[in-house]
């Protein structure tokens, strides 16, 4: 069989108008409540997931985002079916990826961070294998043409670059037309061409009506494409919504050259280090304007200033600060 060609198009013509058969009603694509994860026994376990509540509802992207060694990458295993919760539920499309495996897999698409596609292949007979293995594949010429690996095709896995390498993981992932697609870490090694690509085919697949949870390092990333963000800090949950939900009631901070002579009472904390004065407030206008009429009125030329509204970065980087604080 000629497996470069099928009656099925390849990009989907628009939104699915109904719910595919196996769900429930109501109930989001993917359902996590209460997960944990525990490795090792006794004195020696440790839990790496530690009661995770999780909605992704369906045709949306969501980003899962994590400080070192907060377990998502226990927690997208277990979303996966790569292994049973220590305690919890998991539900993918209202199944168990577990007990509902068979019919669970064959409406998901996972990338995990490593493919180990045999190096010997070439990348058309690396699409070719996969696409025998699948029940619903679309063609393999459109993948190669969607990951912009037509030039590549004769080309043996050993031989691509990184970038190249997640391209074709990509095209693996995709081409069974799934419901639910888990990405772990996807644009890992790309170059900026190639990460902005896989940016628009994954808005590509939640405009056709796909779910989308994907992990990723890049803070811009997940502000660019997800609809909503969870950030995971040891085992659990500490963080969840859209961009502005989650930085709502952080501070914003204003940064100066520390002048010569005292500053007045701010709207805000201020901090002194190094010549560097950082102020931490919950209203940067009138904070601003207070600073910025005194140094007019004392003739203070405030040097190296900045002022800048709480953002994803830095509510992350307030809570990969809080080491211990969730335990």
């Amino acid at each position: 069989m000629d497996t470069t060609t099928s009656s099925r198009p390849g990009p989907r013509p628009g939104p699915r108008t109904s719910r595919p058969s196996g769900s429930v009603a109501d109930e989001p694509a993917i359902l996590v409540r209460d997960l944990r994860r525990t490795y090792g026994s006794g004195k020696q376990a440790f839990e790496a997931v530690r009661g995770v509540d999780l909605d992704v509802e369906a045709g949306t992207v969501s980003a899962l985002l994590g400080t070192n060694g907060a377990g998502k990458t226990s927690t997208m295993e277990l979303i996966e079916g790569l292994g049973r919760p220590s305690a919890g539920e998991v539900r993918v499309l209202g199944l168990d990826p577990v007990a509902d495996r068979a019919a669970v897999r064959r409406r998901l698409g996972i990338l995990l961070q490593r493919s180990g596609f045999s190096g010997d292949l070439s990348v058309l007979e690396t699409l070719q294998m996969w696409h025998s293995t699948l029940s619903r594949p679309r063609p393999v010429a459109d993948m190669l043409d969607a990951l912009r690996l037509t030039g590549r095709a004769d080309t043996r896995v050993v031989g691509l670059s990184g970038g190249e390498q997640r391209r074709l993981d990509l095209a693996c992932t995709l081409m069974g037309d799934p419901d639910v697609v888990l990405l772990d870490e996807p644009t890992t090694g790309l170059d900026p061409e190639s990460r902005r690509d896989v940016w628009s085919l994954i808005r590509g697949l939640r405009d056709g009506g796909t779910t989308v949870l994907l992990t990723t390092h890049y803070l811009d990333e997940a502000e660019a494409l997800a609809d909503e963000l969870a950030i995971m800090h040891e085992g659990r949950i500490v963080r969840r919504g859209t961009v502005p939900q989650i930085v709502e009631g952080h501070p914003s901070v204003v940064r100066f050259t520390t002048p010569d002579r005292p500053l007045p009472d701010l709207l805000g904390t201020a901090t002194t280090e190094r010549g560097l004065t950082v102020v931490e407030t919950d209203d940067l206008q009138r904070t601003l304007t207070a600073l910025l009429t005194w140094a007019d009125g004392h003739g203070v030329r405030l040097a190296d200033l900045s002022a800048r509204t709480a953002t994803l970065e830095s509510v992350f980087l307030a809570v990969a600060d809080q080491e211990g604080s969730t335990r």
